[in-house]
């Protein structure tokens, strides 16, 4: 099934976990998934407005997530109800597993924003991760996840970026 199907999407469930327990379940339209990278559809899963102060996630935005069973990040896509582009939240994870309906991911704390004109491209939460403990526990993941957020900030600030949705 690909991203312009016209087939209705199977649903999935996206399960966040962060520090071994589940930060956020919502279901979502498995709109791809050729067996490396995965594509689901769902509206914003908070409960209220989510206000950044660069961006603002609230009630009828829609989110394109792209997901890779290989690398180890994820990217959503933020749309306003009306379709009007926002920008690219990406959450530095390990690489997600899908069981038959869940898609589960672990959030590794590292995030990266891009605008949708790309001109505002930050780091998030690097005071998380640190305090995550992360580095201690599994020095390995902590310096993928260091990996995979150094290569998306390149990829965000460059010409890359959108090639990794097509």
């Amino acid at each position: 099934m690909s991203v312009n199907s016209a087939e209705p999407p199977i649903e999935v469930d996206v399960i966040l976990v962060k520090a071994g327990r589940t930060k956020i379940r919502y279901p979502a339209g498995l709109l791809h998934d050729d067996g490396t990278r995965l594509a689901v559809r769902a509206p914003w899963a908070g409960d209220a407005v989510r206000d950044f102060g660069f961006v603002r996630f609230e009630a009828g935005d829609v989110f394109t997530e792209y997901y890779w069973r290989d690398r180890w990040y994820s990217v959503k896509e933020v749309r306003t109800a009306a379709g009007v582009l926002k920008g690219w939240y990406c959450d530095i994870t390990r690489p997600a597993v899908r069981t038959g309906t869940e898609l589960v991911v672990e959030d590794l704390d590292l995030d990266l924003w891009r605008s949708a004109d790309g001109a505002d491209v930050r780091r998030l939460d690097e005071d998380e991760f640190a305090e995550s403990g992360l580095a201690d526990r599994d020095p390995e993941a902590a310096a993928a996840a260091v990996a995979a957020l150094e290569e998306l900030e390149r990829l965000a600030r460059g010409d890359g970026f959108t090639g990794l949705l097509e």
